[in-house]
């Protein structure tokens, strides 16, 4: 079996990864090119098209993995064989990561080889109901429109805009700055802190190719919080990132509640992401009440 020939991802793949994506319900705040995008260098996205099945690949501190091929169930078979051959030709072990239900009942039962599928709850999506998230009604999220309604009366000048070029620019000078106070005791900061700063950049860097929707809440004319996502699938939006200065209590819900009003309201789910197995990053997320999460799972060799 001939072996797959990985390039890496650049944004002239953008058309190839929205038609697979696009292709089939996908439920995966990851199954995007922006996601792949933005995180490309410290993980290294590589990917190919081969025979009507996309292959994604990623490594992080030397150790290869992929994600699961993007076709139709039919071709599942098929397309595992290429990643195993794959795998075993460059001396790595198999490692398959953030897989969506489907494909890892299709690993349990495969003939091909015995693989070890486990939940990997840590990197679940949290997916909330839009309306709930713009009204915040009910006793359950009574907390939150508290906090808004605090927010409102203490800054009533502070206005929604959708982001535009000029936008994009302030946002821009304002995320240096707010990554400034992530100093660690000894002067440095965390490398995670750093590429995720620069993943951001790269978005805003290329805002209007990517076709995203973004929005900023403005403070006597400073951006004080922003945030950008697409529409993941037919009826949900991904929120890929939510900044807002940390000085300015009440700036998150305010992003949050605006840009879903404004943005994806049409929309019946606003998926958040995960919460990387953080503690105060769950619990931040499940304060909001999710209406479902989205499982994702990891596949080894036996």
């Amino acid at each position: 079996m001939r072996a797959i020939k990985f390039h890496t991802l650049t944004k002239e793949d953008k058309p190839l990864l929205d038609r697979y994506f696009r292709a089939n319900y996908y439920e995966n705040s990851h199954f995007n090119f922006t996601n792949l995008y933005m995180w490309r260098d410290p993980f290294h996205v590589q990917i190919v098209e081969e025979e009507d099945v996309l292959y994604v690949t990623s490594s992080w501190k030397g150790k290869l993995a992929v994600l699961q091929p993007f076709c139709a169930p039919a071709r599942y078979p098929e397309a595992t064989q290429k990643l195993l051959a794959y795998f075993e030709e460059v001396g790595q072990p198999f490692h398959i990561y953030d897989m969506e239900r489907d494909y890892a009942d299709f690993l349990r039962s495969c003939s091909c080889a015995e693989f070890e599928v486990v939940a990997d709850r840590d990197n679940y999506d949290y997916v909330y109901l839009s309306e709930k998230l713009i009204s915040l009604s009910g006793r359950k999220l009574h907390s939150k429109k508290n906090h808004l309604n605090a927010f409102r009366k203490e800054h009533p000048d502070a206005v929604y805009q959708p982001i535009t070029d000029e936008i994009v620019t302030q946002c821009k000078l304002e995320l240096n700055s707010w990554y400034k106070q992530h100093k660690q005791e000894d002067g440095t900061v965390d490398p995670f802190i750093n590429y995720e700063r620069t993943a951001i950049l790269e978005v805003l860097n290329n805002f209007a190719d990517f076709r995203l929707q973004g929005g900023a809440i403005l403070l006597n004319g400073r951006v004080i919080a922003f945030t950008f996502g697409e529409q993941l699938n037919k009826d949900t939006a991904v929120i890929h990132v939510e900044k807002a200065d940390p000085e300015v209590r009440g700036a998150y819900p305010a992003i949050n509640q605006g840009f879903v009003e404004h943005a994806w309201g049409h929309l019946t789910y606003i998926n958040r992401e995960e919460d990387m197995g953080i503690e105060g990053l769950r619990k931040a997320k499940e304060s909001y009440k999710p209406e479902k999460l989205i499982e994702k799972f990891n596949a080894t060799l036996k």
